[in-house]
């Protein structure tokens, strides 16, 4: 039987405490990718192994969910189920308004940060927040109120097939979810039978801040290798718990990268023209970066993260491969490619292009 709406004086005294809080967020490291099947059983129970191995049973059907994180409420989206997701995040709300939340439909002002009573008024029937979420407070806070947790990590490339089939369990969508997987697929094994046997070409990959690069255990230093490339601080370990580090603007000078990737923050709204220019200009001024062989040679690239980093960065990896090895790539645009993601699997109805989202500089 599904869970009846809770009353005012039980959503009162259980949320006592503190309804909103920041938290520390959970380890965004290794992950074991052996789970067990999704079931649903004849009664409409649905059980699924999680991201964190957590084996959780939601009462089915699934017509109401909280899911926090952009990627997440992408994928989501891409399956069809978009309409039955009641609550989100700040982020998600500014990352993708064509998924059509407002002000009102924020549960959390980050994926650490969540309005416990905001969450239960809604009444949902599972709440999906990532690993690098506060999902460990709110199973915990949540529980009383019989609203699962399930961990989801749309962000990690490592994990992209476990998490669009517990997505496609979750919300009884399998065949959709198959369909976001053939997708994901088609580009993946592409990329990856053209850059068979080619040369790696040294990359510079930059984050949204500048000298912020990523570091092996990163879902950027998969994109650089997954695309025929090698990371220029691919030989340094540690950084923060995304696997990214601050580094010394004379070290990516004396390594020497061949292309150079700068991506803004994910936003499917884009960024403006002078916005992108500026940053693509500052790229090649920086002090001695003018004997960059990728600045000498204009492959410098500004992006945007809502297109080289969506379907878990395969479309930023076809690019990137485009980019590193245009010969073997003479016949593929992954402009292509963004185009079905948006207007097939997001939805998006006045899609402007690849052009607001994709800029090159440089010296040519």
């Amino acid at each position: 039987m599904k869970r009846t709406v809770l009353t005012a004086t039980l959503l009162a005294s259980a949320l006592t405490l503190a309804a909103c809080g920041q938290v520390d967020v959970a380890d965004a490291g290794d992950t074991d990718t052996g789970r067990t099947a999704d079931t649903t059983t004849a009664s409409g129970e649905i059980t699924v192994v999680d991201d964190q191995d957590r084996e959780v049973t939601i009462d089915g059907p699934v017509d109401r969910a909280v899911v926090t994180l952009s990627y997440n409420n992408e994928f989501v989206q891409a399956i069809g189920a978009g309409d039955r997701v009641v609550g989100v995040d700040r982020g998600t709300v500014q990352r993708a308004p064509y998924l059509g939340f407002t002000e009102e439909d924020i549960v959390g002002e980050s994926i650490g940060e969540l309005n416990y009573e905001a969450i239960v008024a809604l009444d949902p029937d599972v709440a999906i927040i990532p690993r690098n979420g506060a999902w460990q407070e709110a199973s915990e806070r949540l529980e009383e109120f019989d609203i699962p947790v399930v961990v989801v990590s749309a962000w990690d490339v490592d994990v992209f097939g476990e998490t669009i089939d517990i997505l496609g369990e979750v919300f009884g969508e399998p065949e959709a979810a198959e369909e976001v997987r053939a997708f994901h697929d088609e580009i993946v094994t592409t990329v990856a039978e053209r850059v068979a046997g080619t040369e790696p070409v040294p990359v510079y990959w930059e984050t949204d801040q500048p000298y912020i690069t990523a570091l092996p255990g990163s879902g950027f230093d998969q994109v650089i290798t997954g695309a025929g490339g090698t990371n220029v601080f691919g030989d340094i370990t540690g950084g923060d718990a995304q696997h990214e580090i601050t580094v010394d603007p004379a070290a990516v000078v004396e390594r020497d990268p061949a292309v150079i990737v700068h991506e803004m923050p994910p936003s499917a709204e884009p960024y403006g023209a002078d916005e992108v220019a500026a940053i693509v200009a500052e790229i090649p001024a920086r002090p001695g970066w003018s004997s960059i062989t990728a600045v000498a040679e204009g492959e410098v690239y500004v992006t945007n993260g809502w297109a080289t980093s969506g379907l878990s960065k395969a479309i930023g990896t076809a690019y990137l491969a485009k980019w590193l090895h245009p010969e073997e790539f003479a016949d593929i645009d992954p402009a292509d490619y963004l185009e079905r993601w948006a207007t097939e699997f997001q939805g998006v109805t006045d899609y402007p292009g690849e052009a607001p989202y994709i800029a090159a500089g440089g010296a040519r």
